[in-house]
């Protein structure tokens, strides 16, 4: 951890390393989410590196601030998961927490856990590009977060190991606003999926590309444009049901999506937790039978994500329509 805070080696390094472990444990995990500052470390005044450091700022090692985005460090997908190279250097060192508990908690370590993918690529993978659509099928957002060649080691990975068959890939715009696929498209029921209008073109398209398993275990790649025709066939669906944020009124849905409307997290089939503000896209989602659980967002949507965005679920009970 020190290491990827910059500090390989040297005064510095040394320096943090006997603060950190000085601490008891629970103490020392809080302190390398909160950061250190420099005046809770003893500097050697004439060590050059000491010398070399912007004093304006308080912190010597980082904090990580985002942590509380759950859902982006590591996915969780059949019996395995991956733990995610994530795009910007400032969250980088986040799913080494998921690395160290797989591999040391007794829960996990030495349970011969997939891991899908690990933290050690230069392609990008971010949890919120990756939802679980059924026990055989992953979507996975090609976005501002996530990379064609890190999709295509996923599937590459889930095919020879695990019983998925398919991974869906969809292009969505990559802006801020639109930074993962659960920001803009999320899955409520077994048949009812909330969308954002503004990923579609005019005619209601959007790029995809169907991965699929051959018989040699080799990916084949089928593309499409139309959202609910792929996930009616490759979910074995005769109707699906494509609610859309903010009622599809083009000035409420860009207003809600901001607010993370799209950001559903499906507690049950039928069921979500929302944010109370996005009471269009709620109401919405009532009318199309859905339970709506709302929970107050007028502090904890200024770092914007959502309720989905906030969580990261290991376990999921095998459940039939």
């Amino acid at each position: 951890m020190i290491a990827e805070s910059g500090f390989k080696s040297g005064t510095i390094h040394d320096q943090l390393q006997k603060f950190l472990v000085g601490l008891p444990t629970n103490e020392m995990v809080d302190k390398i989410m909160a950061g250190v500052r420099f005046d809770e470390i003893e500097l050697a005044s004439k060590d050059l590196q000491n010398f070399s450091f912007d004093r304006t700022r308080p912190f010597l090692m980082a904090p990580m601030p985002n942590l509380y985005f759950a859902r982006d460090p590591s996915a969780s997908i059949g019996d395995g998961l991956t733990i995610n190279r994530m795009t910007f250097k400032a969250r980088r060192r986040e799913s080494m927490f998921t690395e160290l508990v797989i591999n040391h908690h007794p829960r996990f370590a030495n349970k011969n856990i997939n891991v899908w993918r690990d933290r050690n690529h230069v392609a990008r993978l971010e949890g919120g590009d990756e939802l679980v659509l059924s026990d055989h099928v992953l979507a996975i957002g090609l976005s501002q977060r996530t990379s064609s060649e890190a999709i295509k080691d996923v599937a590459k990975n889930l095919f020879a190991g695990s019983n998925y068959d398919t991974v869906i890939a969809i292009q969505i715009p990559q802006t801020h606003a639109t930074m993962h696929l659960d920001t803009v498209f999320t899955m409520v029921n077994f048949d009812q999926f909330t969308v954002h209008p503004m990923i579609l073109n005019n005619k209601g398209e959007l790029p995809i590309l169907v991965m699929h398993k051959d018989k040699q275990n080799q990916i084949k790649i089928e593309s499409s444009n139309n959202l609910k025709t792929v996930l009616k066939e490759q979910l074995g669906l005769n109707e699906l049901d494509l609610i859309s944020t903010g009622d599809g009124d083009p000035i409420i849905s860009a207003r809600e999506q901001w607010n993370d409307g799209s950001n559903t997290l499906a507690i049950a089939p039928g069921s979500v937790v929302t944010y109370d503000r996005n009471y269009v896209s709620n109401e919405a989602l009532r009318k199309h039978g859905i339970q709506v659980s709302e929970v107050p967002s007028s502090e904890i949507s200024r770092g914007r994500g959502g309720p989905r965005c906030m969580s990261m679920p290991i376990y999921r009970e095998d459940i039939e329509k």
